[in-house]
């Protein structure tokens, strides 16, 4: 039978077969890992076969993955030169970012939308938090949407306390699979169950069950939308390192970089002590954001050359 991953706790898998029930799974002994080079080798939406476990009748065996679609991986906390599968087959994806209490910086939401271009995935980024917003916070909201949407990225506003933004949310999540991703002390959690309301009770309980005895908050898990398609809900991140970059392809994955890279003087521009750079041309005359720079320069640093060899 075929299924669909809703939660990792490690050791233990819970499943959506394709008959639409829930299963809790392990994974089968003699599983493949010839050619899984993360640390986790099945992930939250990843589709895999399974089959009824001969000795307990509460729990199948997942026997094969299939092939991804996609997924965003980051760094392994436990081991750096490895990394950590957060999420597979997804067709958007959404960072919940603050304004204040506590302020996101756009160095970690450029690390998000860095990975998001990397494995081809749609990145929406929602600000919450909107009642607690003065005018000095709105003034910086609308700066922040014009120069991310002046780019092509889409961005909302939220507020869980009074609805503010929530048909919003609910449109651009309704019908597909949407990962969640934010700092702890967004709102992530109170903005999900406001969506979710008491829809997903069932999934709670075996998910319960196979993470019994763990620290299951630090996994992701994926819930079914009542009005159609499912959220991946992330635990609170507070840095996003980035994996699988290398140095000299970073600055493709900033669009307003990427589409005035060939026009520097040299192939191998880096975009920072190079002569006749268009990049950095363009940050003078204010076509490219000054901290969107200044945050390419500091994620580019932050890759270790010695990393990709």
């Amino acid at each position: 039978m075929k299924a669909t991953v809703y939660k990792s706790t490690g050791s233990w898998y819970v499943l959506k077969g394709e008959d639409g029930q829930f299963y809790n799974a392990r994974l089968k002994g003699k599983f493949k890992m010839d050619e899984i080079t993360s640390t986790n080798p099945i992930a939250v939406g990843d589709h895999v076969a399974f089959e009824l476990e001969t000795d307990q009748q509460d729990a199948v065996i997942i026997t094969d993955l299939f092939p991804r679609s996609n997924y965003v991986n980051r760094i392994s906390p436990a081991n750096r030169r490895m990394h950590h599968i957060i999420a597979s087959n997804i067709d958007q994806s959404v960072l919940i970012a603050t304004i204040k209490d506590p302020k996101t910086s756009t160095g970690f939401i450029d690390r998000f939308l860095v990975t998001c271009e990397a494995f081809h995935i749609s990145a929406i980024i929602l600000f919450n938090k909107a009642d607690i917003y003065k005018d000095k916070e709105r003034n910086l909201f609308e700066e922040r949407k014009d120069a991310y949407e002046k780019i092509g990225y889409k961005v909302l506003l939220s507020s869980v306390n009074d609805d503010r933004g929530m048909d919003d949310v609910k449109n651009v999540l309704q019908d597909r699979i949407t990962l969640i991703s934010g700092h702890s002390g967004v709102g992530k959690s109170s903005l999900i169950n406001k969506i979710l309301g008491d829809s997903n009770i069932k999934t709670s309980e075996v998910s319960n069950w196979s993470g019994k005895g763990m620290h299951t908050t630090t996994f992701a898990e994926m819930y079914d939308l009542p009005f159609g398609g499912q959220i991946i809900d992330t635990p609170g991140m507070r840095e996003l390192a980035i994996a699988d970059i290398p140095r000299h392809e970073l600055a493709h994955y900033f669009p307003e970089m990427r589409a005035l890279m060939n026009e520097c003087q040299y192939n191998n521009c880096m975009h920072i002590n190079e002569p006749s750079c268009a990049i950095k041309e363009a940050v003078s005359e204010g076509i490219i954001n000054e901290e969107r720079y200044i945050n390419y320069c500091t994620i580019l640093d932050s890759i270790k050359e010695n990393d990709w060899e």
